[in-house]
């Protein structure tokens, strides 16, 4: 190889979360990953390294199995270099290390059974690097991971020195490590291909280098598709084949493996890299003000000319902040690792596989966190994952029961939960002095009720106001990445942007819109008794659960006028879809859950859910005021702002005449038609 010659390592990763609805798969298969492998089947002499998440390949091979016969075909004529990953796309930052291995290895085997392929690289989900993960890929056969080429410029790295391979080391284990070319990241698929060819070109031209140069490009396949406008540029207008046809006419670019530039070529040194992820992420990881500041600072840095510079030294946060930034994503991860813990006390004849795949689903990566995509903010993958652990915590228990009532802190924040459970039903107070519920499974439904999320200032809020700056519209040829759009899929209004005063929990009392404060009195395996106590009154509070009941008294006591109100937050997975209504008296449908309602004078409501498969009945032991209404946030996504209905707000309003009030959930199962 000459010095003007340069080897071109192409790859794509695919994936869709864990729970994504089918017809979110089905639509990028057909717009993506069928179109993106006829497209490259066509050029046997183009090759390149493919990572297909293990949910999304199994769920490929049995709806489009002779797509994957043709990948399979591909992988067999050395055309395709297949990377590896957690099974589940984990962040293997955040799991404990045996799951690690777990995951990595379980994963390795099923492309191997599959298409006869070990892997020898591995893709890091969301290019997520902290050096603990090293033993783990070592120990799994892995040889070399990429990550972004700012990784390496926080180490102290050039961009001129970037166009190899490097070697890190930990607990004795060393792994080699490639740096993605962020600006191949933004020319593929955006910039027309004569220009992507030309620089790929150029990168040999300008090498300083005496080692073999490598022009590197790992990146979502989800560009070549399904991003706006991409399937008609890449596609319909040709761009894909014209980038290949050129690759492959240019007398400077060869593509290769990466197993091939990595058995031929030596490492370019040691380094170690900090912990970090790539530029974008590094500022989503920020809560909203501060993530403001950083893009603040990023702004001027570009706009005096010093950013591309000096951008190493413009580093945001960590993608564990995403747990400190949002309570609900930190207290799914803490009870996945919990269950985690548990799983690996089991004796290994009690440790089965669909616990494993229970686990492993639990720890997908996309419901923990928020940025440039839905993630958290969508509620079919929270409950991917609630449904994972609720029922890999059932499995459990019939394996080693824990106590029907017992103490904690879960999410390591300082405050205890009380957990109350009965095999049937679990409520989880957290005793903040609420006495509310945080969480509420249902076990054989598989499902929280309390699965709901709580609205706080984003960052990206500052591009939708009234007075948001205008975005600069994309100049030049090519496509705009949707890093660079702002659109809206619904009309969003300053109320919309409000934040919660108080998490959206179940049964947050007020007395004349005065939120009580309780302490924990008493409780038995049963049952929980919470004290709430001022000069005028006092209000007892009881917790009980009874077979598939979960039982809330109320009983007031002193000189007071006015109303108590209860606030009650459910997460339905039907949301504003067709799926969800609310029934009065067994037969009478009211509406949608989706819709405003205000009973004056009630003592029953039911909320059946066809996704769910079952319904939620509410009864009171006396008359009551209901209103319901549902709770949207606004999140955004690579296809615009949105708001999104995150549960039903529910506000059961009495009295305080009516001394004592009982108020029971009753969860059932029931099949519905679609």
């Amino acid at each position: 190889m000459t010095s003007q010659s340069i080897s071109l390592l192409f790859g794509v990763h695919a994936h869709q979360p864990v729970g994504n609805f089918a017809e979110v798969l089905v639509d990028a298969h057909l717009r993506c990953y069928r179109p993106f492998l006829q497209v490259l089947y066509r050029y046997p002499d183009f090759k390149f390294a493919l990572h297909f998440s293990g949910w999304l390949l199994h769920f490929l091979f049995e709806h489009y199995s002779d797509d994957m016969a043709l990948l399979r075909e591909m992988v067999m004529r050395g055309q395709v270099e297949l990377f590896g990953a957690g099974e589940t796309e984990p962040v293997l930052a955040v799991i404990p290390n045996r799951d690690r291995i777990g995951q990595i290895e379980t994963f390795s085997k099923k492309l191997e059974e599959r298409f006869g392929q070990r892997p020898q690289g591995a893709w890091l989900t969301e290019r997520v690097w902290e050096s603990t993960v090293v033993p783990a890929l070592v120990d799994c056969g892995i040889r070399y991971v990429i990550v972004d080429d700012y990784h390496f410029m926080c180490a102290g790295k050039t961009k001129a020195e970037l166009n190899g391979f490097f070697t890190t080391e930990e607990d004795d284990r060393a792994l080699d490590l490639f740096p993605i070319s962020e600006m191949l990241r933004y020319k593929l698929p955006f910039s027309p291909a004569h220009e992507a060819v030309a620089y790929i070109e150029s990168l040999a031209e300008n090498s300083t280098t005496n080692k073999g140069v490598a022009a590197i490009y790992f990146d979502d396949i989800e560009k070549f598709g399904i991003w706006p406008e991409t399937y008609q540029w890449v596609y319909e207008k040709g761009w894909l084949e014209q980038f290949i046809q050129g690759v492959l006419a240019s007398p400077k670019i060869s593509p290769r493996h990466y197993h091939d530039y990595h058995a031929l070529e030596k490492s370019h040194g040691i380094i170690y890299l900090p912990t970090t992820s790539y530029i974008e992420m590094n500022e989503w990881t920020l809560p909203a003000g501060p993530a403001n500041a950083y893009a603040d600072l990023v702004h001027q840095a570009k706009a005096t000319g010093w950013y591309e510079h000096n951008k190493s030294f413009l580093r945001g946060g960590i993608w564990k902040n995403f747990f400190s930034r949002y309570p609900e994503s930190n207290w799914m991860h803490k009870r996945m690792l919990s269950l985690s813990a548990r799983f690996a006390a089991l004796p290994a004849t009690q440790c089965s596989d669909a616990m494993r795949q229970k686990l492993y689903a639990a720890q997908a990566n996309d419901a923990y966190w928020h940025g440039l995509f839905g993630g958290l903010y969508l509620p079919h993958l929270r409950r991917a994952i609630y449904n994972n652990v609720v029922e890999l915590e059932g499995l459990l228990d019939d394996c080693a029961p824990r106590p029907a009532f017992f103490i904690e802190d879960t999410d390591l924040d300082g405050v205890e939960e009380a957990y109350l459970h009965n095999r049937v039903l679990q409520a989880v107070v957290k005793l903040d002095g609420n006495a509310s519920l945080c969480e509420f499974d249902a076990y054989q439904l598989k499902h929280n009720f309390g699965d709901t999320l709580r609205r706080q200032i984003e960052h990206y809020y500052c591009k939708i106001q009234p007075n948001a700056l205008e975005i600069p519209k994309h100049s030049g040829t090519g496509i705009a990445s949707a890093h660079d759009r702002i659109n809206f899929k619904n009309q969003i209004t300053l109320s919309d942007l409000e934040v919660d005063a108080h998490p959206q929990s179940l049964f947050f009392d007020s007395l004349n819109e005065v939120s009580l404060i309780y302490h924990l009195e008493s409780q038995d395996e049963s049952r929980i008794r919470f004290l709430s106590k001022n000069d005028q009154c006092e209000v007892i509070k009881v917790l009980e659960l009874s077979g598939n009941r979960l039982l809330v008294s109320y009983h007031l006591s002193g000189n007071v006028e006015g109303h108590l109100e209860t606030e009650i937050n459910l997460a339905m997975p039907s949301c504003d879809g067709p799926g969800g209504r609310y029934v009065k008296d067994e037969s009478t449908v009211l509406g949608g859950f989706g819709q405003y309602m205000d009973l004056a004078d009630t003592t029953n409501i039911a909320m059946e859910d066809v996704v769910l498969q079952g319904m939620l009945l509410i009864s009171t032991s006396a008359s009551i005021r209901l209103c319901a209404q549902p709770h949207f946030s606004v999140s955004q996504s690579e296809g615009g702002y949105e708001k999104i209905m995150q549960a039903i707000k529910l506000k059961l309003i009495w009295p305080v005449t009516e001394r004592e009030l009982r108020i029971t959930l009753e969860v059932k199962a029931k099949e519905y038609s679609e």
